[in-house]
């Protein structure tokens, strides 16, 4: 018998190639035309073949009969039959060339989603037959020699499903509705492939298990990819696309993908987020929607601990971050949308605490945590965003600087306003608490003082000066000047101060005639004019009623020491109204009467636009101040020892006499520094230009 079968198995080979050349016609057909029909065709063919060749069971049954010794191996009909089929499918899987693969994917891909592919009457006549194509699969061992592909199919018909329905949809949740697909679409697909053979339910679904959890698994992942693609805009759309993170929560829990995602957020926000063309105003409401999402994520915080690094450390090199954050915590009118949750209560900064081992509810930190995690890390959002910097103290004298120029910026019985500054105070004191706005309580009550003084004061003597007076010891440095008023300026002040030295004679008035602002009225021979104007131009025109020509160098000689450019650029004021005209270069003549044609204007110097100047001094000009007496410290370590690090200068700065600035302040002031050119920085090592 083992020779009969032999010479069998050995007249397969010896015939193979007629079935090899009808595999060449059909290849070089589907190669050339890309149709699917044609690998189904084929399929066919080699079914025929395979049945024409096979052993007849009448073969088996006269083996049974003529060789009765043959009755001892009940096993000698299912080895003729597997011997020719192994023999078949190994020579059939070695003749088929390359290209069969991907046709065979189409096919499969066709009887998985037939409406996807071009009209054609050979596929229609098949579609009422998909189990017998399967059938034929399985016979001819296509299945298992080709399993990966057939997975493949599914993989990509469900990435591209996902794709479809889900890209930019984070309005509603998807994860649900694709298992319902899958259920719809894909199972029963997986039926006639993984489940052939099953009599039962029960059967099929324990023959779907394992395909049907790589599949599930395939759709998690498949999401997850996508949201982590899309993550940025996410956060950006963030509550509209609260579905789409509790999705990503989901799957990430499936699927081990928190690595990726982590790494896609933080490239993103490189690459969107943390450059100079954005502002830090976006930047800290795009910090805080990354809080609130990854929170929803990732609730034990890992996540957003490992994205939050970059951003915390590019916002402290920022000069306005505190301030930012500062204007925010105040309502600050012209900060836009603020970074506040009108929703979060108001508390307590809270400030890492170290962790009891001991209570009864302690958890360890995820697996995943690095050693710098902290699981008792500040929940609320104000919190998370003072931390940025190692103390709040920043964040108390900036808001010193902020309240003084708001409520400098009030006008003469704006009482309103100044209620509204006492209640932002207020509640700034449960944050902070009340010993560290001190000072805010004292600039408060001058604002109230300096309302009831005035009272006194224009009852006893009525006057036009409106001045509001502060105590100079608890407002933050205002900015100064050497002008003074002239004229009738200069005489309002002085009856003004001789009041106020009756009223307290305790106490001096010192004027800062360039802030505030003059309502002026300008009585010329053809015309009058109602203005309102900064000081210094009121100071300069007010010269004009003494004479009506005056050189520059002779203005800046009356009212004092002013920067030449701020002095042209205020008369440039008056002369584009035709007030007053350049009659030469740097003489300027009162003009009584209008000039007929349009008025002359004066050319200002070239220079970059600038805002206007704050009255009262920001933190950082306040602890450039201070910093100035240790510059020579600072260039004398620089030269002598070359680079050096941060942490290094502030180590040997604290062996200077009053030196008590922080790291952070140091900071500032190096960068400072190094946009005036004194300083270049490089991988952290600091040296002198």
């Amino acid at each position: 018998m083992s020779l009969l079968l032999e010479s069998f198995l050995d007249q397969i080979h010896q015939n193979f190639h007629l079935i090899d050349y009808e595999i060449n016609e059909y290849m070089v057909r589907y190669e050339s035309s890309q149709k699917v029909e044609l690998i189904r065709m084929l399929v066919s063919r080699l079914l025929d073949w395979y049945k024409a060749w096979a052993p007849p069971p009448e073969f088996v049954s006269l083996l049974f009969t003529r060789i009765p010794q043959a009755l001892t191996d009940s096993r000698l009909g299912p080895v003729v039959a597997s011997s020719y089929t192994l023999t078949f499918q190994t020579r059939l899987f070695s003749g088929l060339p390359n290209s069969f693969t991907q046709g065979f994917k189409s096919l499969c891909t066709w009887c998985l989603a037939p409406e996807n592919f071009p009209p054609s009457d050979t596929l229609a006549a098949l579609s009422p037959n998909m189990a017998v194509v399967w059938r034929d699969f399985e016979v001819l061992g296509l299945i298992d020699r080709y399993e990966s592909v057939i997975a493949s199919v599914g993989y990509e018909f469900i990435e591209k499903h996902v794709i479809e329905v889900c890209e930019g949809n984070w309005s509603k949740p998807m994860l649900e509705e694709l298992r319902n697909w899958m259920s719809a679409k894909v199972v029963p697909w997986m039926l006639q492939i993984y489940a052939r053979g099953a009599t039962s339910t029960e059967e099929a679904r324990s023959m779907l298990q394992g395909v049907g959890s790589r599949f599930d698994f395939h759709i998690n992942k498949t999401l997850c990819d996508l949201r982590t693609r899309e993550i940025f805009d996410i956060i950006i759309d963030f509550p509209d696309s609260m579905c789409a993170l509790q999705d990503l929560k989901e799957c990430l829990q499936r699927v081990d993908q928190r690595g990726p995602l982590v790494t896609a957020l933080r490239k993103a926000n490189a690459k969107r987020l943390l450059h100079p063309g954005a502002d830090t105003k976006l930047i800290l409401t795009q910090y805080v929607a990354t809080i609130k999402c990854l929170r929803i994520v990732d609730p034990p915080g890992v996540l957003l601990f490992k994205v939050a690094d970059p951003i915390r450390r590019y916002l402290r090199e920022r000069p306005d971050t505190i301030r930012s954050i500062v204007a925010s915590l105040v309502g600050d009118d012209d900060s836009g949308d603020s970074l506040l949750d009108d929703n979060e209560p108001i508390q307590p900064l809270q400030q890492l605490e170290t962790e009891d081992y001991s209570d009864v509810m302690w958890e360890p930190e995820p697996v995943d945590a690095g050693p710098e995690f902290r699981t008792n890390k500040p929940s609320d959002i104000i919190s998370t965003l003072v931390s940025i910097y190692d103390s709040k103290d920043l964040f108390v004298k900036e808001l010193q600087v902020l309240l003084a120029q708001r409520l400098l910026a009030i006008t003469d019985g704006d009482i309103a306003r100044v209620e509204r500054e006492r209640k932002n105070i207020e509640i700034l004191k449960i944050r902070f608490g009340e010993a560290a706005l001190q000072v805010c309580e004292v600039m408060l009550r001058d604002m109230t003082d300096s309302k009831r003084i005035d009272t006194h004061i224009q009852a006893q003597a009525p006057s036009v000066v409106r001045p509001t007076i502060i105590s100079k010891h608890f407002w933050p440095s205002l900015e100064s000047s050497d002008f003074t008023m002239p004229g009738q300026f200069q005489a309002l002040q002085e009856k003004y101060s001789a009041e106020f030295t009756l009223f307290k004679p305790d106490k001096k008035l010192k004027w800062l005639p360039q802030l505030g602002t003059v309502h002026l009225e300008l009585e010329l021979e053809d015309r009058k004019l109602d203005l309102e104007v900064p000081p210094l131009e009121a100071a300069l025109i007010e010269l004009f009623s003494q004479k009506d020509t005056w050189t520059l160098e002779e203005m800046l000689g009356v009212i004092g020491k002013v920067d030449r450019a701020s002095a042209i650029k205020a008369l440039a004021t008056w002369v584009n109204m035709g007030v007053l005209k350049e009659a030469e270069e740097n003489v300027f003549v009162l003009l009584e009467r209008e000039e007929e044609g349009e008025p002359r204007e004066l050319a200002v110097p070239a220079a970059p636009a600038a805002a206007p100047v704050a009255p009262v001094q920001s933190m950082q000009q306040q602890q450039a101040e201070k910093m100035r007496v240790y510059w020579k410290f600072i260039e004398g370590m620089l030269k002598n020892l070359g680079s050096l690090p941060l942490d290094r200068i502030q180590t040997m700065l604290r062996l200077a006499p009053g030196y008590d600035q922080t790291i952070e302040q140091l900071g500032m002031f190096m960068e400072a520094a190094r946009r005036e050119g004194m300083v270049t920085s490089r991988d952290g090592m600091w040296r002198l230009q």
